[in-house]
């Protein structure tokens, strides 16, 4: 069960089971850094680090916007309530997946904090180590059948239960050497009836196949296995 803290402007929603000392001080990057226990996670708009400082490994994101919306603003959403903040909304919905065994990362601690009509927001999970991108992956030409059937599969008990991930690409789609494969970066994402939904999704993740930057029939047969194991 998460706990409410409240702060200046805004609030704190964690698992007390997993955070012992909460307050904005979980989220500072400066102290975070001035510990040496921060880096920086290549990619991801520069939205993401790590902590490490040997007792928490975890994932810290803030929310950003990219392309066009950026443009406006690139890291303040219009406030229309504290349960629809973007953190709290995916913190809540990665507690949801947990519990019904889907592989996403445990859920630690979200945080919004308020401008005038605006708010900022982020997130802390826990990393997930040892893993490696399915663009990685295509890019080392370290994809075979199996790993794409089990995509396939993961996908399609993500999307039995009515998760749509709003944003499915081939940067959040995660394989450790186990083959075991998690899916990250929820933001946006809801539970929903079946529906034209799950088409879309996997429309957007052979998008960002087409753009890894690797010939077509690297990714395309790859892709043909994944749909199969899905909709087997």
């Amino acid at each position: 069960m998460f706990q409410r803290l409240a702060i200046d402007r805004g609030a704190i929603l964690f698992d007390p089971e997993l955070v012992d000392t909460p307050g904005p001080q979980l989220f500072d990057r400066a102290r975070w850094r001035a510990r040496d226990a921060l880096t920086e996670h290549a990619g991801g708009r520069g939205s993401i680090h790590f902590i490490d400082d040997g007792r928490y490994h975890w994932a810290l994101r803030r929310y950003l916007r990219g392309g066009v919306p950026a443009l406006v603003s690139r890291e303040h959403y219009l406030y229309c309530g504290e349960e629809r903040t973007r953190s709290f909304r995916e913190l809540r919905l990665l507690d949801s997946m947990r519990r019904r065994g889907l592989p996403v990362p445990v859920p630690v601690a979200a945080i919004y904090r308020r401008a005038f009509l605006a708010y900022v927001a982020e997130l802390i999970t826990v990393r997930i180590v040892g893993v490696r991108s399915l663009s990685e992956l295509i890019s080392a030409g370290a994809m075979n059948d199996a790993r794409w059937a089990a995509i396939g599969r993961c996908l399609r008990r993500f999307h039995d239960m009515g998760v749509h991930h709003a944003d499915l690409n081939a940067q959040n789609i995660l394989l450790d050497p186990d083959g075991k494969v998690w899916v990250l970066d929820f933001d946006r994402g809801r539970e929903r009836a079946p529906g034209a939904w799950r088409e879309r999704a996997l429309a957007r993740l052979a998008r960002s196949l087409a753009k890894i930057g690797v010939a077509r029939a690297e990714w395309q047969g790859g892709f043909a296995l994944l749909r199969i194991a899905h909709d087997g």
